[in-house]
């Protein structure tokens, strides 16, 4: 019978996720509590949504064995380019616009997932080359460097935009409150506590590990409380801003896919050992023309966001954004060798980074030295992976020799 142990999970992403609320309790010290001021928390939402956005896709290209993208940046700059001529200069409908430029990124990902898999180019070398000739099609689009602007409130409501409340709202206190953003707070913690509990259940019926009963209540009441806390500070605003029901959706469809699916499965093993996987049967240079199909279409949805938040198409529009995205994920728990990684993980890297820019901007700290601040969180990140890998490679060694030295 399995001993039950106090977490199952991911103990680098538990670590991760008591390192962001550690974040966020040193900015609020020192920002006299403004970093967790209701319109602020709306606005790191709205800040940072591609970030999320892009390492949600970014984490599939690091599984299959550590491989970036460095186009999606370029990628993002030429979605959002392509929406304002599509929508402003030619007046197109918003949404047929919006369909068009999600179909121009999955072309340019079948682009260089070809290259890729099919002709075994390096995926260093061709988003390279991406980044390249993205950023100079943006150019020549937006004639040389011009930004285009402003959009229809239609579009800008993608990123910028809150749902609408219901019932009117609700007065708790003597203060309004935004009644739909409770509810959906509520709900999220009802959804996620059966689920954790149910899992519990089925694991323990099949002989798996399980946590133990004080870490399962541990756990659902440390996440509950941050998402009603979260949703109450959203409540108290203007309610649930449209990009993060985009946000949820990815999120959720994208968990789904890597752990409950078969071909999720297959993008773990591909990054664990590439020609064992292929020896298996696995499908391997299809994966990785979907791993990097799907990274530019999820960098085209990450470009109609932030043209919409910037209410303009702009020539640099993007610029290192495939820097946070890759940073998301190490810190996040993805390993720089592939096979490890997952949604949850890349969201609260994601986040660590958006709390980070935002807390640093708050103090006033400079843009040199964020990015400083930035640099060395991320090496840690890659660092403690690095090192966990290699104590696990030698302390098999180190136990063979000691057994040898006691039989002679």
């Amino acid at each position: 019978m399995k001993k039950k142990k106090m977490f199952t999970g991911n103990m680098r992403e538990l670590t991760m996720l008591v390192a962001l609320v550690l974040i966020i309790v040193f900015f609020y010290i020192f920002t006299d509590g403004k970093i967790l001021k209701p319109m602020n928390i709306s606005n790191l939402i709205n800040q940072n949504a591609y970030v999320v956005i892009l390492a949600i896709g970014m984490l599939l290209c690091i599984l299959t064995g550590g491989n970036i993208d460095l186009s999606v940046g370029s990628t993002v700059a030429f979605v959002g380019a392509c929406a304002a001529i599509f929508i402003i200069e030619w007046h197109w409908n918003v949404y047929l616009s919006i369909g068009l430029c999600l179909l121009i990124g999955i072309l340019l990902g079948m682009w260089q997932g070809f290259w890729i898999a099919y002709m075994n180019i390096p995926p260093f070398i061709t988003t390279l080359s991406g980044m390249l000739v993205f950023r100079g099609a943006t150019l020549l689009i937006l004639k040389g460097g011009e930004t285009i602007g402003p959009f229809p409130k239609e579009y800008q409501s993608l990123s910028t935009g809150f749902l609408p409340d219901i019932g009117g709202g609700i007065t708790l206190f003597g203060q309004k409150l935004n009644l739909l953003a409770l509810a959906v707070g509520i709900a999220i913690v009802v959804i996620f506590c059966a689920m954790q509990i149910i899992n519990n259940i089925n694991r323990k019926k099949k002989g798996y590990e399980t946590d133990s009963a004080i870490a399962l209540i541990v756990k659902m009441l440390g996440i509950s409380v941050i998402v009603l806390y979260l949703f109450y500070k959203l409540a108290s605003f203007k309610g649930i801003p449209t990009v993060l029901v985009i946000l949820g959706i990815l999120l959720l469809v994208y968990s789904f896919f890597t752990q409950k699916t078969v071909r999720g499965r297959h993008l773990y093993a591909i990054g664990g050992n590439m020609k064992a996987a292929r020896l298996s049967g696995i499908k391997t240079k299809q994966m990785m023309f979907f791993a990097y199909t799907n990274m530019s279409f999820i960098a085209a949805i990450a470009g109609l966001v932030f043209a919409a938040r910037l209410n303009s198409a702009s020539p640099v529009a993007g610029q290192s954004f495939e820097m946070d995205a890759i940073a998301s994920c190490f810190i996040g728990g993805a390993s720089a060798y592939g096979g490890t990684g997952t949604i949850s993980g890349a969201l609260i890297g994601a986040l660590i980074m958006g709390v980070l820019n935002n807390g640093m901007s708050l103090m006033g700290l400079s843009q040199n030295l964020q990015q400083v601040v930035k640099g060395l969180v991320l090496l840690l990140a890659v660092a403690m992976d690095v090192i966990s890998k290699t104590n696990v490679v030698r302390a098999p060694r180190a136990k063979k020799t000691a057994t040898a030295v006691v039989k002679s």
